[in-house]
């Protein structure tokens, strides 16, 4: 897996999963923000998103 999460995706992805997370966490939102937000976070911790190659994304801004 070579990372294709940059900078700014990458912390705009940890901030929605930690938000998300949170929203759920303390009822305002359901279980879907656990889901979502799990994912966010994961992928914005990881640097690496899967649907990226298939989409031919790469905002990590090296070629692949």
């Amino acid at each position: 897996m070579k990372p294709n999460v940059g900078g700014i995706d990458r912390a705009i992805r940890i901030t929605l999963g930690v938000v998300l997370i949170g929203l759920s966490f303390t009822g305002v939102i359901g279980i879907w923000g656990w889901i979502i937000g799990g994912a966010a976070l994961l992928t914005g911790l990881i640097s690496w998103c899967p649907l990226y190659p298939l989409a031919g994304f790469n905002t990590r801004g090296d070629k692949a």
